[in-house]
């Protein structure tokens, strides 16, 4: 009995003893042995291992690639041109000693990597022209930013993977001088269109008046030379009809001189009854019953 009450307590350190020696890493991890606060052992690989209890201590780092997004930045291209940047990078922990060393964790290796590639953005991208910056092809500026970055990073155990930028924004100020740039540009090539269709339609209306007076001119002409030819004929038979009877060709003028004199009209005329207007009326002499 008094054997179990010493036993008990032994088992329990020893119990306690092999909980806080053993630790276990996993496959998305790596590991520092501290002891005091120093490095001790880099463990990289996953399994069962073991420490001094309560003198030393564990740190884990992630082994996989980590994503980092960057705070936007302002860069002045070579032309003076404001641009907004908003950039992200994949990195890794290579060396997990230099790693500690340099920046202890991973909040603070984020922070630092930031200010690294922000100001290698401005760096590169600052010696470029601001249409150069906006265009799609922007594939050397990248990698020569990544490796920049990249060469930066190393000197705290890690490896760029790859940098990217995700946004390329003019400032609001320059935003709105832009669009009323091209709000003004639009509106002068909408002027120019509109005294360009102004001028064709002058233009047509011009050709198309002179067609209608072309076309006018060459009927009147026509119709005076048929109307020449007519009269001509008319005249020609009238000639020839006043050749063959010459006292009916007279009563037809006089036929037609009434008709135009008393068919209509507010004209009034006073003839005397022996007119020689009235020469073939005088002689119709009446039927006999």
């Amino acid at each position: 009995m008094k054997a179990q009450k010493i036993l008990l307590p032994i088992i329990a350190i020893i119990g306690a003893l092999v909980f806080f020696s053993v630790f276990i890493i996993k496959e998305v991890n790596q590991a520092i042995v501290l002891q005091f606060g120093d490095p001790k052992r880099i463990i990289v690989e996953p399994g069962l291992n073991f420490k001094i209890p309560f003198i030393q201590n564990v740190v884990y780092l992630d082994k996989r690639i980590l994503n980092l997004d960057t705070p936007p930045a302002e860069v002045i291209a070579s032309d003076q041109k404001r641009l907004i940047v908003d950039a992200f990078a994949r990195f890794k922990i290579i060396d997990p000693l230099k790693f500690y060393i340099s920046v202890g964790n991973e909040r603070v290796a984020r922070s630092r990597l930031s200010t690294i590639i922000n100001s290698r953005i401005r760096n590169v991208l600052g010696q470029q022209e601001l249409q150069t910056l906006l265009s799609k092809d922007r594939s050397k500026q990248m990698s020569l930013i990544q490796e920049g970055v990249n060469t930066e990073a190393q000197k705290f155990g890690i490896q760029i993977v790859d940098v990217r930028i995700k946004r390329a924004d003019l400032p609001q100020a320059n935003s709105d001088a832009i669009y009323r740039r091209m709000q003004t540009e639009r509106e002068r090539e909408a002027k120019e269109f509109r005294a360009r269709g102004a001028e064709m339609a002058v233009t047509i209306t011009s050709t198309a008046d002179k067609e209608v007076s072309i076309i006018l001119a060459d009927a009147n002409k026509n119709s005076e030379i048929m109307k020449g030819e007519g009269d001509g004929q008319r005249n020609a038979i009238f000639a020839d009809a006043f050749g063959q009877d010459p006292e009916f060709f007279a009563f037809y003028r006089s036929m037609k001189a009434y008709e135009t004199a008393l068919i209509g009209g507010d004209t009034s005329l006073i003839l005397s009854p022996d007119s020689e207007f009235f020469k073939f009326f005088g002689n119709i002499k009446p039927k006999s019953q």
